[in-house]
């Protein structure tokens, strides 16, 4: 007979692209046979719908989705809900509002009283009501594991600069990818490190989110990325549960008819896909550069841009494709902005390659559905993620770019998807494949996880 369900309150970051993995995570845990689990899931009341759509009808029973009331903050639009809405100062905002709401998320734990909270790094104060309640924290990283290793360790001392974080923090493991970063990387990591009007750093957010908790929790693996989670752990003196990659179930519908038709008239494997998330934006020149490196390359391309939040979509892909392109690709190149079904398109006989951001989800959905895959990441982890993933688990190509700015032209984009498409160009990403895909594995991963949550919340 089953025992009582462990209980976890779960609070992402109010960033799709962190609700996502937690809601991930939350269908995964309800899903397990014969393990009862159930989630309450808390997010600011504006997300509800499409939290609830992302946990989809199966996972409805088990997982309640429990609103957060954010207060007002002066400049803040009213009813803000999450950083989809927002600029970056906006985005910056959402975190004083988020921290505002610490009464009612003690308010509900008290009234609840799960076994354990999941948090993110923005709200570190959730170990201070939590714990004397008896309840159990963990600090649930959306990012993958050299990302963290490399950033957000106790041995990567503040202050730090740009020329500081061109280098791994002490005790990184010897011989890897990223021991060193070129510049212009650098250069971006120092948002992690940048205080906005006062408030505190994403780097002081995440270490004085994990400083206090329980354990840290990592979508990852020992497989892939063993020696970050075992320096992960050592640098924070505690334990790091993985949970496995989180690998999407097949998509639910049918591709739209638009698309679908304009696929289908290409051969097999033949269309390169490019997309770069809801969050991620390639500057005009940018944009530039990657739609002619696709003309170069010869092949069918759809390619989805999108844009900041309060800039004029159609305008900025208008002054993102240059002059004639349109004429020169007409019936085998598409350029389109706004939500497509991503999922759809990589599983469709004709898509062969998939040029992306790095991010981890995204790679992962890629070499599920079979693509050969290419990297662009733009900014923060991607970075981190484009390397292990071409150069240390060799399921990719990442497009070549200039050390000292990060600048990439037409050949390096045509170059990049040439070697990705070349017989023998998908290296290892078949073996990864098998890996993720295994059914034993998945459940494997679910149960081992599932068992050190139990051994940390109830013990014997």
């Amino acid at each position: 007979m089953p025992g009582k369900a462990i209980h976890v309150v779960m609070l992402p970051w109010l960033a799709f692209g962190h609700i996502s993995p937690f809601a991930q995570l939350a269908r995964k845990l309800v899903s397990i046979d014969g393990e009862p689990i159930r989630v309450s899931f808390v997010t600011a009341a504006g997300n509800l719908p499409r939290v609830r759509a992302m946990l989809g009808p199966a996972a409805a029973e088990a997982v309640a989705v429990v609103p957060l009331h954010l207060p007002r903050v002066p400049g803040l639009p009213e009813g803000s809900a999450s950083t989809a809405e927002l600029t970056a100062s906006g985005a910056e905002l959402l975190k004083v509002a988020l921290d505002g709401t610490r009464e009612q998320v003690a308010a509900l734990l008290a009234d609840l009283r799960p076994d354990a909270a999941l948090i993110d790094f923005a709200t570190p104060w959730v170990c201070d009501v939590a714990v004397p309640l008896g309840v159990k924290v963990l600090h649930l990283s959306v990012f993958s594991a050299v990302a963290g290793a490399y950033l957000a360790v106790p041995a990567r001392r503040l202050p730090t600069s740009a020329g500081d974080l061109m280098s791994a923090p002490d005790g990184f493991p010897e011989s890897s990818v990223v021991a060193t970063v070129p510049a212009y990387q650098a250069a971006d990591f120092t948002y992690m490190f940048t205080s906005f009007d006062g408030q505190p750093c994403v780097y002081d957010r995440v270490a004085a989110s994990i400083k206090p908790c329980d354990a840290v929790v990592i979508k990852s693996c020992m497989e892939m990325e063993g020696r970050y989670i075992s320096y992960l752990s050592a640098q924070f003196g505690k334990p790091v549960l993985v949970t496995g990659p989180v690998v999407p179930e097949p998509p639910e519908g049918e591709l739209e008819r638009r698309w679908a038709s304009w696929l289908s008239s290409f051969p097999e494997n033949s269309v390169v896909f490019a997309s770069f998330g809801s969050e991620t934006f390639l500057p005009p020149a940018a944009a530039t550069e990657l739609l002619l490196g696709l003309e170069a390359t010869g092949r069918p391309f759809l390619v989805v841009l999108n844009f900041p939040k309060g800039a004029d979509a159609e305008a900025e892909l208008r002054a993102s494709i240059p002059p004639g392109l349109e004429e020169r690709v007409s019936g085998r190149g598409e350029v389109c902005t706004g939500w497509v079904q991503q999922q759809h398109i990589l599983r469709h006989r004709s898509v062969g390659c998939y040029l992306n951001h790095a991010g981890f989800s995204s790679a992962v959905e890629g070499l599920v559905a079979g693509c050969r895959l290419v990297f662009l990441p733009m900014k923060g982890d991607q970075y981190l993620n484009a390397a292990l993933l071409a150069r240390e688990l060799h399921v990719g190509v990442e497009v070549v770019r200039r050390d000292e700015d990060g600048w990439f032209g037409r050949q390096d984009v045509s170059d990049a998807v040439a070697v990705a498409v070349a017989d023998g160009g998908d290296g290892d990403a078949r073996n990864w494949r098998d890996f993720f895909t295994n059914q034993d594995v998945q459940n494997k991963f679910a149960s081992d996880f599932v068992r050190q949550l139990k051994e940390l919340v109830r013990p014997a």
